[in-house]
């Protein structure tokens, strides 16, 4: 992402030792690593949750096609809304008509 080089890092290193002194430098150096570990772990839960919610469209979008659609009108066309004819009672001992 960053091109930076060694001679850039000893830079940086160089002027932060001058600006925070050698007692502070450590501390310093610590809470950075402490806050670019938790925007790291911030960045890469934001991608996930970004990567699962277009997964999420592409699911809803491949379910809402065509052949679905027409096994859908099939199904509404088979059902038939008629009252079943009444079926006729035997008793047990009776053979079936």
């Amino acid at each position: 992402m960053f091109d930076i080089g060694f001679s850039e890092l000893l830079l940086v290193g160089l002027v932060a030792l001058l600006v925070l002194g050698p007692e502070r430098l450590p501390i310093a150096a610590r809470n950075a690593g402490l806050w670019l570990g938790r925007a790291k772990r911030a960045m890469n839960t934001l991608k996930a949750q970004v990567t699962q919610e277009l997964d999420h469209e592409h699911l809803l979008q491949s379910i809402d096609q065509q052949p679905l659609r027409q096994l859908e009108q099939q199904l509404r066309d088979g059902i038939r809304l008629e009252a079943p004819p009444p079926a006729t009672t035997t008793s047990p001992g009776q053979p079936a008509p």
